[in-house]
């Protein structure tokens, strides 16, 4: 019976990879898939994972209704056994109900990838409408650390490394140093602070971390503050810095 999976997790826990992984291995049993993205790091029409890895994949645009799209290519002649579709939290929830319809009306397995919360632990509207009407919600075992060690579960927005819980939901970016269009430079963390004081970056927290708005690069300033215990900052926070500190020292 056919399925809608929602394949979730933070930045960087490898959906991207999956999401090829999954295409390659069903294409190699003979089914034929469709691969759908939008907003990926690499640009338009093509789906990229940070381990190099990439595909054509068709650009998810707002007005695309993606039932229209997989009847027309039936109508064609081209077999659609199963949907990947990255970057699933861009979706607008009435393509997450084409998806579905997708699923119920013609038995075509979707696969779904994406992250569930933005930058300031709010739902996206596409990745709150999946949770909604999947079959199964899997969380992806590979974990993100936070700055600290822990396992990161929360995405934050950094600029000039320091978080920032304001903005628009959407800001298309990576957590890598990398050239995004129009100019602006998106860095991870233990970057920022080499970066412009306005670049926009992203990396991933833990809990504590997130509610703190301690980013690694305030945890660092915070570490070489003359304070005996810097705010925001606890022991074991400190002993984080001084192992961070210690391993770039032989970068």
């Amino acid at each position: 019976m056919a399925e809608l999976v929602f394949f979730s997790g933070t930045m960087d826990c490898g959906k991207s990879t999956l999401a090829l992984q999954l295409a390659h291995n069903r294409a190699a049993r003979g089914l034929a898939g469709v691969t759908y993205t939008r907003h990926d790091r690499a640009g338009a029409n093509v789906l990229s994972s940070r381990l190099g890895l990439k595909a054509d994949a068709v650009e998810v645009a707002d007005g695309l209704d993606l039932w229209d799209d997989v009847t027309a290519r039936r109508m064609h002649g081209d077999r659609v056994d199963f949907l990947v579709c990255d970057e699933a939290q861009f979706y607008t929830p009435e393509q997450v109900e084409q998806l579905a319809r997708v699923v119920d009306e013609l038995g075509v397995d979707v696969f779904a990838f994406g992250i569930t919360a933005d930058f300031r632990t709010r739902l996206f509207p596409g990745s709150q409408r999946l949770v909604e009407l999947a079959d199964r919600v899997e969380l992806l075992q590979v974990e993100a650390l936070c700055w600290c060690g822990a396992r990161a579960t929360h995405n934050a927005r950094t600029v000039g490394g320091h978080m920032v819980v304001e903005g628009e939901q959407v800001v298309v970016g990576d957590v890598n140093a990398s050239q995004a269009e129009g100019g602006e430079t998106y860095v991870s963390g233990l970057d920022a602070e080499a970066s412009d004081a306005g670049a926009v970056g992203y990396e991933t927290l833990c809990r504590k971390h997130h509610m703190r708005r301690l980013s690694a690069a305030d945890a660092r300033a915070a570490a070489l503050s003359p304070e005996v215990l810097p705010l925001g900052l606890d022991e074991v926070d400190l002993a984080a810095v001084e192992r961070l500190e210690t391993l770039r020292l032989f970068d």
